[in-house]
Parts: structure tokens; sequence; C-alpha cells
């Protein structure tokens, strides 16, 4: 005889239906609620917010001249008041590959100039992008779908990330193109190693070529050197790091002259995969300037190419000298401790507003505070990663530090560049996704702590102190949670520029070099 098992609850059905489609209903969440802190009321202010007074125009000028074109001077008023056609077809001199700003220029062609939803749409768009792209990440290197959505809820917050995403900048966009191109090499190190592990022979072990992933993130890693040069640190970082690890892979599979294979075999292939998918990606990005004939030196030679060499020369010179003074600037150094943020914007209105509440000593600012309470412990979680990096060999913890190194560590061999710290939201992304893993190492399972030949009530024992260690270790996880998104939450402001109380925005500056 046979009986029935109980029909399950309604509560249990939906349980079981999250449990079952979580992995795409978490990211799809995160996406929504990334995209509506990015994109809701993405026209304020109504003003070039920093140095959006010199991509936005840039932009424009690609636009309808494949080239950046000069603008004179009150060009900014001229702008925002509707009359965006003052611009000269004089070619000027600018810093930085076109890529980023073709893609501030795909907002401004589909809106318009009219507002900021026109020139900040593409950067909301990518860092809304951002988001699922982390957890997706998140996923494939811990195998947790909690995980994910602890990356990408607290990126999604995050006032930085935010605030990057709402003001036309480049380094939002870099961001994106770094993490992408880390996501692909996620994929290539994953498959690669299994080849190189199962394949080996006694002497020498195998050159992979078949490697598609690692040209992918070739390409992304060039998209990224198109936005910013800072990009090419990543190739170089990337590069170098691969070669350890083929190192290390020949090296547990057994390869007699591991070391060798990895430099002179392995080495060149790894060159010829990933180097000239960059290079190739980075030239297309400058077609408007090679197809056009008036950009800045175009004509300095009758080969586009070599012209384009000239310019880069230039701008190289640029880069060398940069060491002007800004009441912002914040040295590599000083970005873990967060010791100097960048207020992109700031307006005090001379009398209270509705949107002031009881005050009548009104702010409103954008900047790049990150949420501390992440941020610190972000730092401290990437210390404690590279403790457990060198104690298990584990390369699931040097992941986010591969990102960390090669998006910071370069930055310190310049101390006398002028830099911001807004910087570090290509950093961001990592330092989240470090803080996750840490926070999955701390709330794992543990295995009791046993003395050899242990009775019955010793087992017992243990087990249950390794439990409690667990509980009191998921708590504590849950509990930093919570705080993480209050603070973040109560950071949103200034990245949204709310106008908010005086008193108030005091209260947001946990340091003196704040203000």
């Amino acid at each position: 005889m046979t009986h029935a098992l109980p029909e399950a609850s309604p509560r249990d059905r939906a349980l079981t239906a999250i449990r079952q489609h979580a992995g795409w209903l978490v990211p799809s969440a995160l996406t929504l609620l990334a995209g509506l802190l990015r994109i809701v009321g993405l026209g304020h202010p109504h003003e070039l917010v920093f140095d959006e007074t010199y991509y936005v125009k840039d932009a424009w000028t690609l636009l309808h001249l494949g080239y950046e074109g000069t603008w004179p001077e009150g060009a900014n008023e001229s702008f925002l008041a509707g009359d965006t056609d003052v611009y000269s077809a004089d070619a000027s001199f600018v810093v930085h590959p076109p890529l980023g700003k073709w893609i501030i220029a795909l907002g401004l062609a589909v809106f318009g100039a009219d507002s900021g939803w026109g020139w900040r749409i593409s950067t909301a768009v990518v860092g809304t992008l951002l988001v699922p792209l982390l957890s997706l990440v998140a996923r494939r290197l811990t195998g947790s779908i909690a995980v994910a959505g602890v990356a990408g809820l607290l990126l999604a917050i995050d006032p930085l990330a935010v605030a990057m995403s709402r003001v036309a900048l480049l380094d939002g966009i870099l961001a994106l193109f770094v993490l992408l191109g880390f996501s692909f090499l996620l994929r290539d190190v994953q498959e690669t190693r299994d080849r190189v592990l199962r394949d080996q022979t006694e002497a020498w072990g195998p050159v992979v070529w078949a490697r598609p992933w690692l040209l992918a993130a070739g390409a992304a890693f060039g998209a990224a050197t198109a936005v910013k040069w800072s990009g090419m640190y990543v190739i170089a970082g990337v590069g170098i790091g691969l070669v350890v690890l083929d190192a290390l892979w020949c090296r547990r599979a057994g390869v007699r002259e591991w070391y060798f294979s990895a430099i002179l075999r392995q080495g060149p292939v790894t060159f010829l995969l990933l180097v000239p998918a960059a290079a190739v990606v980075y030239l297309l990005s400058w077609s408007g300037w090679l197809v056009t004939t008036g950009g800045y030196d175009r004509a300095s030679d009758a080969n586009p190419l070599v012209a384009l060499w000239n310019y880069h020369q230039a701008v190289y010179g640029f880069h060398v000298g940069l060491s002007a003074s800004h009441p912002y600037a914040s040295p590599a150094w000083q970005w873990p401790l967060l010791l100097r943020p960048t207020a992109m914007w700031l307006t005090r209105p001379e009398v209270s507003t509705t949107t002031c509440a009881w005050s009548t000593d009104c702010i409103g600012v954008i900047g790049s505070i990150p949420n501390p309470v992440v941020w610190y412990a972000g730092i401290a979680a990437a210390l404690f990663l590279v403790w457990l990096l060198i104690r298990t060999r584990d390369a699931r913890f040097g992941f986010p530090l591969a990102g960390i190194a090669v998006t910071y560590l370069p930055w310190l061999l310049y101390p006398e560049r002028t830099v911001f710290q807004f910087y570090t939201v290509v950093m961001l992304p990592f330092v989240v996704l470090g803080l996750a893993v840490a926070l999955q190492h701390l709330t794992r399972s543990r295995q009791p702590d046993l003395l050899p030949f242990p009775t019955d009530a010793e087992v017992a024992f243990a087990t249950e102190a390794a439990d409690r260690e667990r509980r009191a270790w998921r708590i504590a996880a849950a509990v930093f949670l919570a705080v993480a998104v209050v603070v973040g939450a109560f950071y949103l402001p200034l990245a949204l520029g709310i106008v908010e109380p005086f008193p108030l925005w005091q209260l947001h500056n946990w340091l003196p070099s704040w203000v």
C-alpha cells in the first residue's frame, strides 16, 4: 500500500520556485535596482558637471565631425541653453582615446543635447550593466548565488558607483570594459587550467592555442585602453599573471621544465592571443580620426598611421608632465584610506526649498565617496585574501586581488601626477568581490577540530562547536550587510545631487578631509 505525499503549501511552492529560478531572478532584480538609482532623475543637474565640460562637448563634435573640434569661450552656457552648434571644425588637442566619448555620443544621438538625459544616459546604462556583470562573475568564481547577490547588491547601491553612472565621465565606462575582460579571463583560466593539468608531457607542458576566451579578454582590455590609457596597465598585469599561472599549472602537472615551458613556449602564444586583439580594437576606436582629415595632428604625415603615432607622442608628453595642482587631487597612496574624495558638483541655495526639509541652510553635492563601511571592509578583506592565498593557494582568492592589483598598483608609480579618488570606481567591483568572497569563507561550513581517536562525546562536542562558530559568523555577516545597506542608503544623496540640510551633510563627512 502506498501513501500519497502531502501537498506542498503555496508558501513552500513559492520558495521552491524562487530557488529554482534564483540564477536569473537575483541578477534581474539587482539590475532593476541599479537602473532605478542610476536613471531616475538623470537630467539633474542641468549643468556640465566636472569633466563633463570636456567629454560631453567632445562627444558632440565626434558625432558631427568624426573628431574632437574646438569650442569658444562661454561654450558651456551656449550648450546648456540649447545652442550646441557653436563649435569650430578646428581640431582640439585631447588626451584620452575616443571610445568612451563615442559611447557618450550614442546617448546624444538618440536623446539629443537638450538635457542631461542625452549626455548621461550612456554612462547610466554602462553603470547599470556593471552590476549584473559583477554578479555573474561572482557566481562563476564561487558557485554561490548568495555571494553573487551580495556582490551585486553592494555595488548596486554604492554611492561612488551610482555617482559615476550619473555623470558623463569616462571612468565608469572603463570599469565596465575592465570587468568584462576579467569575466572572459575567468572563463579562459578555468578551461585552460584543466587542459594543462590533463594534457601534460614528461618534459614539456602543452602549448594551448585554442583560447577563444583569452581573445575576447584581449578585445575587452583593448576597448578599456581605447577609453583611457590606464587600460594598458591592465593588459600588462594580466599578461604577467597568465605567465605565472601557466608556470604553476605546469609545475603542478609534473612538467620537468615548467618554468621554460611557461615563459618561452606558452608565453609567446599568450601574448599573440591577448595583445593583437587588444591592439585591433584600440585602433578601430580611432576610425573617425583616421577616415577624416581634420583631427589634431592628422596632417602631420601623409601616412595616417604615422600621423596617429605623432599624435600619441604628443599625448604621452602631456601625461608625463601632468602635475598641475587641484583642490581635489588625491595621490594613489591615499585611495585605500579614502582621504580626499572628489566633489564633482556643489550647490548652496540662498533660500530654503521644500527639498531641504527642516533647514534654511542647504547644500547639494555629487561626490565620489563610496560606501565607507564597504570600502574599508573591502580593503581589509583584500589583506585577508592575501593571507588566505598564501595559506591555501586557492586561485579563487587571487582573482579579486588580481583585479585590484592591475587597477590600483600602477598608479603608485606616479606620485606626482594629478589624479583623483574617483578613479577608484574601476577598482570598486574587485573590492566588493573580494569582500563577498571573504564573507563566504568566514561563513563556510567547518570541519570539527578533533584529536586522534576521538570518543563519540568528543566528536559531538567538536561538531557542535564548529556549528556554533559558523552560526556566529553568519550572524555577524548578516549584521554587517544590514549596516552596509543602511550606510549605503545614507550616502546616496551625495551620489544623486539631492539638496539636503547642511547639518545632515556634515554628518556624511566622517573625516575632516572629506569637506
